[in-house]
């Protein structure tokens, strides 16, 4: 019996071995073929260090054959890093050793797929559980040569980025070699600079001594011709001795500060200054009396503002105190009165004359009894002749005080009490009336300001009003200047 024993172990023994070295034969040919399918697919790349074309597969097993069978177990993969140069692969199948076994998968130097397997028996109670798929070695490769063709596409697009970058240098070195050249003129176009920028230095160095000298030197030329135009001016205006000729003459021929100013459509130039704003061009800064040549004639005294808004004004009208009667006829005021330093009327004649030499502008002070100044100011500002009766005509207001002259008293002609008009019998002066008025600075000076038509037996307001100022024609002002000037004046710092 025990022999009949022995026989069928023997016999279950050798068929055991048979089959076991049939799984093996078919565990080789799955190898070549899931290598060769891996190898097949379109996302691997070949790599010059690995040959798939001749991956065979070899196996060394050490198998520790007891009592129970071997079947598939659940498996925990891992990687554990070999003496070689390529890697080596093993996995712990079911979480232990003692329960299946493990297996190692590594790249022999010559390519191959070398497969190491270690099974141990499953010890006598447990459970049986799938051992893993031992051959995956081809699907690790087929991973490993995807991330070589990645890399190996990224090397090359760094290796064309650097010869990209290496032209580019060239291109620049070249391009600086140029620049450093010396050109047709033996100049260097380029680095280093200091060749350049020596030679600038130094002719700056030298010029600039020149240049502070030149500009001391026309200061200087520019003092004494204003000094000298100046005095000639005064020589003038001092001999009043007759009338002083005007004549037609080229811009170029006079010295700028000996030329009148004058509005672009006046060609006439005089030698002669022929208002307030051509002394102050010829260094005249002094406000006072000066004698003027309006026209071709005697000369003219007149009061000259230098200060006010710049200055260059001809004051045609002044009022203050109350000491020059304003209650004239009409050749009074056709030829003037009064004294230029004090309270005065220029003359319509000569008001003519100055607001018809170019485009001038108007303007009027005016002050109350509580020392509060306002005025008004005019751009555009002239009078007709006598035979229109001196008609007004001014436009263009602006100022510190509401308008009561421009728009109620434009266009209309000059009246004075001789001439039959109510309005200017009524306000006993000169004016251009207009059914009467909204401001007559040629009125009764009331000391005080304030009047009334039953303390003073008046038919109607006569003072010197300005209404939409005091918003009364019954409130006289105090003081009161009209002036004149060239609408293109512009003042400047004297030399």
């Amino acid at each position: 019996m025990d022999t009949e024993q022995q026989r069928v172990r023997e016999r279950t023994l050798r068929m055991s071995w048979r089959t076991l070295l049939l799984a093996c034969v078919l565990l080789t040919r799955r190898c070549h073929r899931v290598t060769g399918d891996s190898y097949a697919r379109p996302d691997v790349a070949q790599h010059e260090d690995v040959r798939p074309n001749v991956l065979d597969a070899d196996f060394d097993t050490n198998w520790d054959l007891s009592k129970g069978r071997y079947e598939d177990a659940d498996w925990a993969p891992g990687l554990v890093p070999d003496d070689g140069a390529n890697p080596t692969f093993r996995r712990t199948v079911g979480g232990s050793s003692a329960q299946c076994g493990e297996y190692s998968s590594q790249l022999t130097p010559g390519g191959r797929c070398r497969l190491t397997a270690t099974l141990r028996p499953v010890p006598a109670g447990a459970a049986r559980r799938r051992c893993p798929d031992m051959l995956r070695c081809t699907n690790d490769i087929s991973h490993w040569l995807h991330e070589n063709r990645n890399r190996k596409e990224q090397l090359e697009e760094l290796r064309d980025t650097a010869s990209e970058l290496t032209e580019e240098l060239r291109s620049h070195h070249r391009r600086v070699e140029s620049l450093e050249a010396p050109g047709e003129d033996g100049l260097f176009l380029g680095p280093p600079f200091d060749r350049r920028l020596h030679p600038l230095e130094s002719c700056r160095a030298e010029t600039g001594p020149l240049r502070r000298a030149h500009e001391t030197l026309l200061h200087e030329l520019r003092a004494q011709l204003a000094h000298l135009s100046a005095a000639v001016a005064r020589l003038l205006v001092s001999r009043n001795s007759g009338p002083c000729a005007v004549n037609v003459v080229r811009a170029p021929t006079l010295p700028l500060a000996a030329r009148d100013t004058r509005p672009p459509d006046g060609p006439r130039l005089s030698f002669c200054p022929s208002d307030c704003a051509s002394l102050y061009h010829r260094g005249v800064r002094r406000s006072g009396v000066y004698t003027i040549v309006p026209s071709a004639g005697n000369g003219v005294p007149v009061y000259c503002d230098m200060e006010t808004g710049g200055g260059g004004w001809t004051v045609f009208q002044r009022r203050h105190g109350g000491s020059v009667s304003f209650n004239r006829g009409w050749s009074a005021y056709r030829e003037g009165f009064g004294e230029p330093q004090g309270e005065h009327w220029l003359g319509n004649r000569q008001l003519h004359l100055l607001s018809n030499q170019g485009h001038h502008s108007l303007r009027i002070d005016l002050q109350d009894w509580s020392h509060a100044h306002r005025h008004a100011l005019y751009h555009s500002f002239r009078i007709e002749g006598e035979e229109d009766r001196y008609r007004l005509h001014v436009s263009g207001f602006s100022g510190t005080v509401e308008d009561s002259f421009g728009w109620y008293h434009d266009q209309h002609s000059f009246s004075t009490p001789d001439t039959g008009n109510l309005c200017a019998e009524l306000s006993h002066a000169g004016w251009w009336f207009h059914q009467c008025f909204h401001a007559n600075l040629n009125g009764v000076h009331y000391e005080g300001g304030r009047y009334s038509l039953t303390a003073q037996n008046l038919l109607g307001p006569d003072g010197i009003v300005w209404f939409s100022w005091k918003e009364s024609d019954f409130y006289s002002l105090k003081a009161v200047t009209m002036m004149m000037r060239p609408s293109g004046f512009r003042p400047h710092s004297s030399p």
